[in-house]
């Protein structure tokens, strides 16, 4: 009987040993295959670079301009998902644009920073072609709150300081009062510095793209880009924000994406986006006369509200 159960006891630790040697085998194909990636990812090189850049380039207001421009994401693509687009916004203009889902709203602003570069045409800031500027100078000039923020963990007031480390109390007070974020920091202990949590977890999503767009006003840019990021807000706030952003940065071009067109109403210029065309483009009162797509979507959201009243 002790004889058989060293020997069940040895085989159980042969076992445990040839399991231990696959599993290190195991390890070692994955730490591999992790490894070669990884070197693939640091060999990348960036497709758009600084090489054209002039040096001493800066931007000096924030008209922009697209010339005869086309973009698509697979440069060996056949579908473009801007085509011909000739454009020209004043600096200092507020511009609303409105469309459907997969029209270009967002792919349209993402070539002013140069997020991606666009196959046809140029695009100018400030009277420049975008690949005048290096990157971290025109990226420097153009401040853009998307509809899903990010907000890191800390304070409230350490979040703000990412858009201007130098900003004083005055400041983050001031840009807090345009973005309407002082309305539930008041509420707030602590006020700016409370605490956030991983993420903004303490937040709600209408107060994260308050403290967001709070964040863009303190960097005061010469472009400041909002990609649907008052879509948690109600449509009171919403009027609030982008009153407060005309006294706030009554210099910068303002571009708002919205799917409201209450949000954009009241705008300098609307462009209407169909399928990476634009469509038609004017004011508010242009528009219902001249062009059904930007008619049909003003008439469905009054009955919309017609019918929620």
């Amino acid at each position: 009987m002790g004889n058989l159960t060293a020997f069940f006891s040895y085989i159980t630790e042969i076992l445990i040993s040839l399991m231990m040697v696959s599993m290190i085998f195991m390890m070692m194909s994955r730490s591999i295959a992790c490894a070669k990636r990884i070197c693939e990812v640091l060999d990348e090189m960036p497709a758009i670079t600084n090489d054209r850049a002039l040096s001493g380039a800066k931007v000096e207001n924030g008209s922009i301009d697209f010339d005869h421009v086309s973009f698509k994401y697979n440069a060996n693509g056949t579908e473009w998902v801007l085509e011909d687009v000739n454009l020209h916004i004043p600096a200092g203009s507020t511009v609303g644009i409105l469309g459907g889902t997969g029209s270009g709203k967002s792919t349209l602003v993402s070539l002013i920073p140069r997020l991606y570069e666009a196959q046809e045409g140029t695009v100018s800031v400030g009277g420049r072609p975008v690949s005048d500027y290096t990157m971290e100078h025109l990226r420097d000039a153009v401040s853009v709150v998307l509809q899903k923020n990010t907000l890191f963990s800390g304070t409230i007031r350490e979040n703000l300081l990412w858009g201007n480390p130098d900003a004083t109390e005055e400041q983050l007070q001031s840009a807090c009062r345009a973005a309407c974020a002082d309305e539930f920091l008041s509420r707030m202990l602590d006020g700016l510095d409370t605490d956030l949590g991983q993420g903004g977890v303490n937040v709600s999503g209408g107060q994260k793209q308050r403290l967001c767009i709070a964040r863009a006003i303190l960097k005061q840019p010469q472009i400041l880009i909002l990609d649907d990021s008052t879509s948690a807000v109600d449509t009171a706030t919403d009027a609030k924000i982008r009153q407060a952003l005309r006294a706030a940065l009554t210099g910068a071009t303002k571009l708002i994406i919205a799917q409201r067109v209450s949000s954009i109403a009241d705008a300098d210029l609307i462009l209407v986006m169909d399928r990476g065309h634009v469509a038609a483009q004017g004011t508010h009162e242009e528009l219902m006369k001249t062009c059904e797509i930007y008619r049909d979507v003003y008439q469905s959201q009054q009955e919309g509200v017609s019918i929620g009243g």
